[in-house]
């Protein structure tokens, strides 16, 4: 699977068509925002928070907005994050990389997930459009061989309930990466919230809920 480009990935990035805020309905990074979420990684207890930072990153000419994600595994701190954000003048989402640091028992941290769009050959990608239709699909990431997320809209106008309540008018993804491609994951993006729920669907039983918002 692919996005419809046939692995010819060459966005086009212009400064100029961003703006230093993200306000798209369905991922609103506004600073001081924070979720929580728990679940299951692996079979293990997972608690994620997301916070959004007052801290921009300059990222191909473009001021991206810092958003750490910590995850914690059976209560220790299990990965560290700072991703870096930013948002078109068609209400796109782009995603610019990541610095990251995963920590396991008795080895020492590990970064090699990280990467930053225009260095070594990396690209941007989007990772929620400003206009959402069922089938559309594209590109979160491209760094070839080490980070190339997709995503598909399979739904949009359905409703969700979660622990935190009942939400409507939501849009439903699948993601996937062909690097691992036994693994699907459909994600629930409720409309001024964001991620709401997140289940593999194949590849395990991994999932997330929104506890706190």
């Amino acid at each position: 699977m692919d996005p419809g480009d046939g692995g010819n990935y060459h966005p086009t990035v212009d400064p100029a068509n961003f703006a230093d805020t993200i306000d798209n309905p369905y991922l609103p990074l506004t600073p001081g925002s924070r979720w929580v979420y728990e679940g299951l990684s692996d079979g293990r207890a997972e608690r994620k928070e997301v916070v959004v930072t007052d801290q921009h990153r300059t990222i191909m000419g473009v001021a991206t907005v810092v958003v750490r994600d910590t995850v914690y595994v059976d209560g220790e701190l299990h990965e560290d994050t700072y991703d870096w954000y930013a948002q078109d003048s068609d209400g796109n989402v782009w995603y610019f990389g990541e610095n990251t640091t995963t920590y396991e028992t008795g080895q020492p941290p590990d970064t090699s997930g990280s990467w930053e769009a225009g260095v070594h050959g990396a690209l941007p990608g989007i990772v929620m459009p400003g206009e959402r239709s069922e089938g559309d699909a594209y590109r979160h990431e491209y760094l070839a061989g080490e980070a190339e997320d997709m995503a598909e809209i399979l739904e949009v106008g359905t409703n969700h309930t979660i622990g935190l309540g009942d939400y409507t008018d939501v849009v439903v993804t699948e993601e996937w990466n062909p690097l691992e491609p036994e693994v699907v994951e459909h994600k629930y993006y409720a409309p001024g919230v964001g991620l709401v729920y997140a289940q593999r669907t194949a590849g395990g039983n991994d999932s997330e809920e929104l506890i706190e918002h």
